[in-house]
C-alpha cells in the first residue's frame, strides 16, 4: 500500500483531456511567442522602414510617402489589435507590458519628428505631444504604487485623433485635404493637451487617497 487514496491516485495517473481548462497558474504562463507579442514585435520592425520610406528622395516623392503611409496604417491597425487580444485571450506578459507602449511612441514620435524635420509640421506641435507622453509616463510611475488611471474615451479620441492627422501629414496631400489635415491636428493638439490635464488631475486624485489610506493603515496599526 502506498498510503495514497486511490481517488488520488487515479487523478494523478489520468491524463488531461484535451480542451479541457487550465488551471490559473498555467493561463498566467502566455508564452512570449504569442500573437499579441508577434504584433508588437512587428510594429517596433516597422519603425526603422517607416523612417527610411517617409525621408526616402528627400522625403518629398510622393510613390515613397505613400509606402510610408501604409506602413504607419499597418503598425496603427497592429496597437489596435496587440492589446485587445492580449485582455481577451490572457496572453498578458512582462515582454508585452513594456514593449507595447515603446512600440507605440516610438512610431508616432518618429513620425513627428521625420515631419518636423521636413519642414511639414511645426516643432511645437511635436513638442506638446512628445512632451505629453513622457510626462504622462513619468506620472504613472509617481502613481503606480497606489493604483493604475485606467485608460479614458478622451484617451481613446487623442490616440484616434493623432494617429488620423499624422497619417494625413505623412501622406502628400494637396488642396482641401491638406487644409483638412490641418484641423484635425488642431483637434489632436487640443485632446492632448486636454486628457493629459485630466491625467494630471486624476494622479494627484490617487496619490492623496493612497497617501490618505497610508495614514489611516499607520493609526490603526498603533
Amino acid at each position: 500500500m502506498t498510503g495514497v487514496p486511490a481517488s488520488a491516485a487515479g487523478e494523478a495517473g489520468r491524463r488531461p483531456v484535451p480542451g479541457a481548462k487550465l488551471g490559473a497558474a498555467a493561463v498566467n504562463q502566455a508564452s512570449l511567442w504569442n500573437i499579441a507579442n508577434i504584433l508588437t514585435m512587428i510594429r517596433l520592425v516597422l519603425v526603422p522602414g517607416f523612417v527610411f520610406l517617409l525621408l526616402a528622395e528627400g522625403g518629398y516623392d510622393p510613390a515613397w510617402r505613400a509606402w510610408a503611409w501604409a506602413a504607419f496604417a499597418v503598425a496603427m491597425i497592429t496597437d489596435i489589435f496587440d492589446g485587445h487580444l492580449a485582455r481577451t485571450y490572457n496572453l498578458v506578459t512582462d515582454f508585452g507590458k513594456i514593449a507595447d507602449p515603446i512600440a507605440d511612441k516610438a512610431i508616432m514620435g518618429s513620425a513627428l519628428i521625420c515631419l518636423s524635420w521636413l519642414g511639414d509640421l511645426p516643432w511645437w506641435v511635436t513638442g506638446v505631444i512628445l512632451g505629453r507622453e513622457l510626462g504622462i509616463t513619468l506620472l504613472r510611475f509617481w502613481v503606480i504604487r497606489y493604483g493604475v488611471i485606467p485608460a479614458s474615451r478622451g484617451g481613446k479620441l487623442k490616440t484616434l485623433a493623432q494617429g488620423t492627422a499624422v497619417g494625413m501629414y505623412v501622406l502628400a496631400l494637396t488642396g482641401a485635404l491638406a487644409t483638412m489635415r490641418f484641423w484635425v491636428m488642431a483637434i489632436a493638439v487640443v485632446l492632448t493637451v486636454v486628457t493629459g490635464l485630466d491625467y494630471i488631475r486624476q494622479a494627484v486624485v490617487l496619490r492623496r487617497q493612497g497617501l490618505a489610506a497610508e495614514r489611516a493603515a499607520e493609526q490603526a496599526a498603533r
